[in-house]
């Protein structure tokens, strides 16, 4: 789970997006705003609108790897996830923010679960009706890096793992993430997860054997262009950041230093 590369929208997508929201926002309380954000994004989130187009492949673009989920980062992203529920917050039905391109599993997986922590009195809510207004419980990689709130274990599980430094907060929202987009409960992701480091560590040795002759100079160039383009980079990012408390990395990287800036 990476944070995301920041994409602006063109301006008259952006302003459609805006008159549609308008539209929901003018209704006269949340239960029919609600209802009528759930039918218009219905209506205008279709392969044939030029607006959606135009979301869909700025949202293409700001994915890692080969078009990955933006949560799980294995499985190809095809739908638009609302970090904020519509159900709950459809002020952000057609908000550009409130998007993510994720695969229909995770989707499906994380659904409308979301919690906040009250403005006023910091207890956590579990949202299931019109919210009170607070904070966020799920790290939003939009706007937040959840790599700083996590870690990879690298040597055994290849589970994400909450960073021990963490304030007690910033601990149970890396918790609540991981189990609400359910990260460490699917083994085929924890197998992608050790296959990619395999496949990583595989391509630095192999960058070793070929980086000091001159006629491999294209060979060299393009393996290290084509690992930025595959999945789970977040497992790539996690061997560069812990390259020094794990004895095989710390061995591979500093006879290949120039890889901890790939």
């Amino acid at each position: 789970m990476q944070a995301w590369l920041k994409r602006e929208l063109p301006d008259h997508v952006q302003q459609q997006l805006q008159h549609w929201q308008a539209l929901i926002d003018h209704e006269p309380d949340f239960v029919t705003r609600v209802a009528r954000a759930k039918q218009d994004f219905k209506n205008h989130n279709k392969s044939t609108n030029a607006t959606f187009k135009i979301v869909r492949e700025t949202l293409k673009q700001m994915c890692s790897g080969n078009r990955r989920c933006g949560y799980c980062e294995d499985s190809c992203a095809d739908e638009i996830e609302h970090i904020y529920p519509k159900d709950y917050y459809p002020e952000r039905t057609f908000v550009w923010e409130n998007y993510l391109y994720i695969c229909g599993r995770c989707n499906k997986g994380k659904n409308n679960r979301f919690a906040i922590f009250d403005a006023i009195t910091g207890e956590l809510i579990q949202i299931t009706s019109q919210p009170p207004a607070g904070n966020s419980v799920l790290i939003d990689p939009r706007i937040e890096n959840p790599m700083l709130f996590l870690e990879l274990d690298l040597q055994d599980t290849y589970m994400f793992l909450a960073k021990t430094e963490l304030s007690e907060r910033d601990s149970y929202r890396a918790h609540y993430t991981i189990d609400a987009l359910k990260l460490n409960l699917r083994d085929e992701l924890l197998e992608a997860r050790k296959n990619a480091y395999i496949s990583f560590r595989d391509r630095v040795i192999a960058h070793l054997q070929d980086r000091d002759d001159p006629t491999l100079a294209t060979r060299v160039e393009n393996r290290i262009k084509s690992l930025k383009g595959l999945n789970n980079l977040t497992v790539w990012r996690e061997m560069q950041r812990q390259s020094d408390l794990i004895p095989e990395l710390k061995l591979l990287f500093t006879q290949a230093p120039e890889a901890l800036t790939w």
